[in-house]
């Protein structure tokens, strides 16, 4: 078990690393860790679990762009509530940060390669959907 979950941990930091370097202004929602953390801070953070803000993006058209990863807005409390999440709202995001939030699941047969997809994949939706929303406020 404690090698699957170091596994895990490894994933969920090349997913938020790789997030970081491809999309602009991507916030970590929850606890924040150290680049290097011992073991007991890394059990501070669900390490099969990554939950994102990407400001200026709608959740649900990032959600409803995002149908072949396990994702879900808001967080595992209230994923079946279309409302903000009271979690994250709790946490002291803004409304808008909560609405623009993404839960990222990684399993026992989660790879790298799929974590690389993943932040590609993001980061384009992202970037098409920031644009989309640039052009609708014009």
């Amino acid at each position: 078990m404690p090698a699957e979950i170091t596994r895990l941990f490894e994933l969920r930091q090349r997913l938020w690393d790789g997030l970081q370097r491809e999309v602009p202004d991507v916030l970590l929602n929850g606890p924040k860790w150290r680049q290097n953390p011992s073991v007991s801070e890394k059990l501070i953070r669900l390490p099969a679990n990554l939950n994102c803000a990407f400001p200026f993006v709608d959740g649900e058209a990032l959600l409803i762009n995002m149908k072949d990863f396990a994702v879900s807005s808001g967080s595992a409390c209230t994923s079946a509530n279309p409302e903000p999440s009271h979690v994250l709202r709790a946490l002291g995001l803004s409304e808008d940060l909560t609405r623009a939030s993404l839960r990222f699941g990684l399993g026992r047969f989660t790879s790298a390669d799929e974590i690389d997809f993943a932040i590609t994949a993001t980061a384009a939706t992202v970037h098409r959907l920031r644009q989309l929303s640039s052009m609708a406020s014009q």
